[in-house]
């Protein structure tokens, strides 16, 4: 009978150490600025230290798997990416089952995908690009932040409309590709806002299109990459957060709880709004069928275009 009353009485106490969020890119990106403001806010909620811990590689493989194999105690935390719902169609060997590894606590938010060049680049539009693509093909390149990557489906959804070809070249995160596009490496990268918001407001970076269906209420004055030159173009850049499956389900409603509350505080809004992120956490459910339909859509995407797990 004691051993029926102590499971409950246990994780009622939780947490009672610090937690840890994986993020399976570099430090400096967008996935790194979200989860350590969220970490920061966690902290005060739940009254332990909350550790922003990043793992990257392997197209987010490396960081993910870390968090796949940690005990399903409610401790460590994945900030995952549209790379979590697209991986299984571009690694058919991956070292963890998505679907049966994890579960979901909620979403933070979504935000468009940008378009960005260096200042000194010759475009100024994405018909610029096109009309230059179809004259030059295997001439421009793209970087992206690892294959899978937002950034990197971005641009295979471009050349496929556009009927473009364009290199791709992925880097280990954010922060690399975004110093080779600032240095003339490469000539573009569709970038996650939150990774090119301060650049492009400090004039280091030139925004030529977002990649949502709608404009973006943070560059009102940017176009959408459907109305420049690809009718039908759109990609949501989106940020949730997992635990290891068999977490109990106590614990993933007292973090999606403290996952709200963080969310509705003003700085932690206005923080997110920086990055061009809009919060709206849901529940656990709410997320785990976001995913499956970006899991829908971007299969038959991967599939047509033939990526595999060489970039």
């Amino acid at each position: 009978m004691m051993g029926v009353l102590a499971a409950p009485q246990a994780w009622a106490a939780f947490p009672e150490r610090p937690l840890r969020i994986v993020v399976p890119f570099t430090p400096g990106g967008g996935t790194d600025i979200v989860a350590r403001q969220l970490a920061k806010g966690l902290s005060d909620e739940l009254g332990q230290s909350v550790v922003v811990e990043n793992r990257p590689g392997g197209s987010t493989i490396i960081g993910t798997e870390n968090v796949a194999k940690s005990p399903p105690d409610g401790y460590t935390l994945l900030m995952s990416t549209f790379a979590h719902a697209v991986n299984p169609a571009i690694h058919k060997k991956l070292p963890y089952d998505t679907d049966e590894a994890f579960a979901p606590v909620a979403l933070i938010g979504k935000s468009p995908n940008v378009l960005v060049v260096s200042p000194k680049s010759k475009f100024k539009s994405v018909q610029e690009i096109l009309n230059y693509a179809r004259a030059n093909p295997g001439k421009l390149t793209f970087g992206s932040y690892g294959n899978g990557t937002s950034a990197h489906l971005a641009g295979e959804l471009f050349k496929s409309l556009g009927k473009v070809d364009i290199l791709h070249v992925p880097y280990k995160g954010a922060g690399p590709g975004i110093n080779d596009l600032m240095g003339g490496q490469i000539d573009m990268i569709f970038s996650t806002s939150a990774s090119v918001s301060g650049q492009i407001k400090n004039g280091q970076l030139r925004a030529l299109a977002v990649t949502t269906k709608d404009r973006s209420p943070s560059y009102p004055g940017v176009p959408t990459v459907a109305e420049s030159g690809e009718p039908g173009y759109f990609v949501d850049s989106w940020y949730g957060v997992f635990v290891p499956r068999g977490t109990p389900t106590a614990v993933i409603d007292q973090l999606n709880a403290a996952i709200k509350r963080v969310s509705g505080k003003p700085d932690f809004k206005a923080a997110l709004e920086l990055e061009g992120l809009v919060a709206s956490v849901g529940t656990p459910a709410a997320l785990g069928e976001y995913v499956k339909q970006e899991e829908s859509r971007w299969s038959k995407i991967i599939k047509d275009a033939g990526i595999t797990d060489n970039p």
